[in-house]
């Protein structure tokens, strides 16, 4: 009998499961874990960290990371991707904790000019593109992090490349860079902020998360990660010029351990507002995340989640969690937390190939949370 090999990984997480208790996982049972996931995918470089108590207690890397071989460490700088929505979302948090931002305010109150009147923008959005439709007036800063805009993940998306409405905002989730990053134009245009100078005084630094930037810094050259793609051939790391706060975060696997539990711990945030962030709002009707603009799924076919501030939450058996994927053609991370215990685990791949095992390796460290993976990655060999 033949054993597939992603088989063949389940088995040996299993296996891993079995010999690290639920209370206190073994370094071992991590070790076998990521290089079960590594041998089944073919993943060039894995990291994993684990949380537990709001502490990291491991931090666990494997592979190469690059075509040279040069090994993939703690310190590697490696792509972010759209875990800098989450990172954002806790900006926001903050700012509202302070009363700088209202969550529930139209952001046509804090901007000195109408929306369509700045133009399309390399920078930001084709904000010009929504001259004559009023709509824009009712996005509110949750609508935005929630994936209510309305909008197509990016323009360059739609058949004509134009920014539009594809339905009413607020009313549904459709996963949307484009109303990230028209937050982000919010708090840079509207109230002055700088938001990688901000992200950089609230939370990477307090973390002690020194080598992450939403911009990149020619000290990161020195220990970085490239990628490989789906067919197993690598390509350079991509060197962003601009902060995005849809998805422009470099980081590493020491500092993304240390900022996911910076924020499960609620560090930066009043309880109320830590509270506030991570609970769902907005209700999730489509049988998967991608494509974006799906229609609604039937109700048994919809999973159990909703929409937080630039996180997705649960309630599994282990009672409420939040999650935040990251992927890209060559990038592929996942970080999973659950409130009860403070725990965490954050996987980041410089392979998109690993993002088949993602859901055995959380299983196999936290147990089973109720994440929504079914949903997030369609398609899987298990879950």
């Amino acid at each position: 009998m033949t054993i597939g090999p992603i088989r063949l990984a389940l088995l040996l997480l299993s296996a891993a499961a079995a010999s690290g208790c639920a209370r206190s996982l073994e370094d071992s049972a991590v070790d076998r874990a990521g290089s079960a996931a590594r041998a089944a995918t073919g993943a060039s470089g894995l990291a994993i960290a684990v949380i537990e108590r709001g502490r990291i207690e491991h931090v666990w890397t494997s592979g190469a990371r690059n075509a040279r071989g040069d090994t993939l460490q703690a310190q590697t700088v490696m792509y972010g991707a759209s875990l800098t929505k989450a990172v954002f979302g806790y900006l926001v948090a903050q700012l509202a904790d302070e009363g700088r931002i209202e969550l529930d305010r139209p952001i046509a109150a804090l901007l000195p000019r109408q929306l369509p009147a700045y133009g399309n923008l390399d920078a930001y959005g084709n904000w010009g593109d929504l001259a004559g439709d009023d709509r824009w007036r009712a996005l509110t800063p949750r609508m935005l992090l929630n994936h209510a805009s309305g909008f197509a993940n990016f323009s360059f998306l739609e058949p004509d490349g134009r920014l539009r409405f594809h339905f009413a905002p607020g009313s549904r989730y459709a996963y949307s860079g484009e109303g990230i990053m028209l937050l982000q134009f919010v708090l840079e245009q509207g109230l002055g902020l700088d938001v990688e100078a901000e992200l950089q005084r609230r939370i990477f630094v307090p973390a002690g998360a020194t080598r992450t930037s939403l911009k990149w810094r020619a000290d990161f050259a020195s220990d970085l990660a490239d990628g490989w793609d789906a067919a197993g051939k690598p390509h350079p790391h991509d060197e962003r010029s601009r902060v995005r706060a849809a998805g422009s975060m470099d980081t590493t696997p020491w500092d993304m351990a240390h900022i996911a539990a910076f924020m499960i711990r609620g560090e930066g945030l009043s309880r109320r507002a830590r509270a506030g962030w991570a609970r769902g709002t907005l209700p999730i009707t489509t049988r998967q995340q991608f494509p974006t603009l799906l229609p609604d799924a039937p109700p048994a076919d919809r999973p159990l989640a909703l929409a937080a501030l630039g996180v997705i939450a649960f309630n599994g058996p282990q009672g409420p969690g939040w999650y935040k994927g990251g992927h890209d053609d060559i990038t592929a991370n996942t970080l999973v937390c659950v409130e009860r215990r403070r725990r965490c685990v954050l996987v980041l791949a410089n392979d998109v190939r690993a993002e088949r095992a993602f859901p055995a390796i959380v299983r196999t460290i936290l147990g089973d949370t109720g994440v929504p993976y079914r949903w997030e990655y369609p398609g899987l060999p298990a879950y």
